[in-house]
């Protein structure tokens, strides 16, 4: 279902990643810049919907359903046949379908300088977010003795 990316395929899998959290401002901007350059793009699919979250019950070893979460998901393709693919959480439709303009236009050209740089530019924010989340998290770490 989805495109291989051209510069390696199973990096695409991490690219969408990025792009499902990445600031949507940026993303929204990206993709408008994009749109201009690209012909003509037909959607298949900009809908809402709910998605389960699976968890794993670590005693037992059984799997089990925590809840659902809402999603906005965009598919959309161009002329040649190549598809672009969001999916994001909430309700935000258009940036669902930045997302899958910025993984056609990827998939149709590779990585071009705007994409790699925006990429980048996302990741390191996100591992910056990450790391100050896993700060606040160890700040409430509690030492307790076992009697």
């Amino acid at each position: 279902m989805f495109n291989e990316t051209p510069s390696g395929g199973p990096d695409q899998g991490a690219m969408l990643g990025i792009l499902a959290r990445a600031r949507p401002e940026r993303l929204k901007a990206l993709a408008e810049t994009l749109l201009e350059s690209m012909g003509e793009i037909a959607v298949l699919t900009n809908r809402t919907g709910l998605v389960m979250v699976p968890m794993r019950d670590t005693v037992e070893n059984v799997d089990f359903h925590l809840g659902e979460v809402l999603v906005s998901e965009a598919h959309i393709t161009d002329a040649a046949g190549h598809i672009g693919y969001g999916m994001v959480t909430g309700r935000d439709l258009e940036r669902a379908m930045a997302m899958a303009v910025v993984d056609l236009r990827i998939a149709t050209r590779g990585e071009e300088p705007v994409t790699k740089d925006f990429l980048s530019e996302e990741r390191a924010h996100l591992v910056a977010e990450d790391e100050k989340r896993m700060r606040q998290v160890e700040a409430t770490r509690v030492e307790m003795e076992t009697f």
